[in-house]
């Protein structure tokens, strides 16, 4: 575990994501397919699951980045071995841009996808929780919150991508309702919400590398540890 990375609130990894896609040219699917990369490869690595058994992985996803991010790991998943399918939060006319393009990558590979209809979620080895990012204000609502209770409620452990949907990730105060992951993959560096956040809401954090250097933090007055990511693209941050 590292105890030297510093946290960032939710408005500058907004800020940095803003400097990588406006100036420095690097697209959202670029950084997207970065960050399912980084979730796929906690799954395969540190979730206790044999891909080639194969586990059923179900994942929930939003209409912003986390569920983009959340349909390339099921991509990536799925072309590993495991059986996924997504479940989204509005149906396919809400979608647009990037995630709407990754669903249409999903249809051409037949990964199931699942617009709501009221049903209870699929039995799963795994739950990857793509609901809703560090945009988040106020409660969650709607299909959103039915599809949070029912992730909570099942027997299946919740990986986060980036941090629990419900989670505020500046303030880390704890939406209702809110996701309790087993496991959190938070992209680049945490945010400052699960600093606070108590464990037993996020799990076992870890860190994944999408590329940004550290001249783009130091631009924003955050100092990152040389050479964080130079040995693994994935680096624990706080034991479960």
């Amino acid at each position: 575990m590292r105890h030297d990375i510093p946290s960032v609130s939710g408005e500058s990894m907004a800020m940095i994501d803003r400097i990588m896609m406006e100036e420095m040219g690097v697209a959202t699917l670029q950084l997207m397919e970065l960050a399912g990369f980084g979730v796929a490869d906690m799954v395969r690595r540190h979730c206790g699951l044999d891909l080639a058994k194969p586990p059923v992985i179900v994942a929930l996803a939003g209409t912003g980045g986390n569920g983009g991010d959340a349909m390339v790991a099921a991509r990536l998943l799925h072309a590993w071995g495991a059986r996924t399918r997504i479940v989204l939060s509005k149906p396919r006319s809400g979608y647009a841009g990037a995630a709407a393009h990754q669903l249409t990558i999903l249809d051409r590979l037949a990964i199931p996808v699942t617009e709501p209809d009221g049903s209870d979620l699929p039995p799963a080895d795994l739950i990857l929780d793509g609901l809703l990012g560090f945009s988040l204000r106020g409660n969650p609502r709607g299909e959103t919150a039915r599809l949070i209770d029912l992730a909570n409620e099942s027997p299946s452990p919740i990986l986060a991508i980036d941090l629990p949907s419900g989670l505020d990730a500046t303030s880390g105060e704890v939406g209702i309702p809110c996701i309790r992951a087993r496991w959190t993959v938070t992209l680049a560096l945490p945010k400052s919400g699960l600093v606070f956040a108590p464990a037993s809401l996020t799990g076992a954090v870890w860190l994944a590398d999408i590329g940004v250097p550290a001249g783009i933090y130091d631009r924003i007055g955050v100092r990152v540890p040389i050479g964080l990511f130079a040995q693994n693209s994935l680096v624990e941050y706080r034991a479960g």
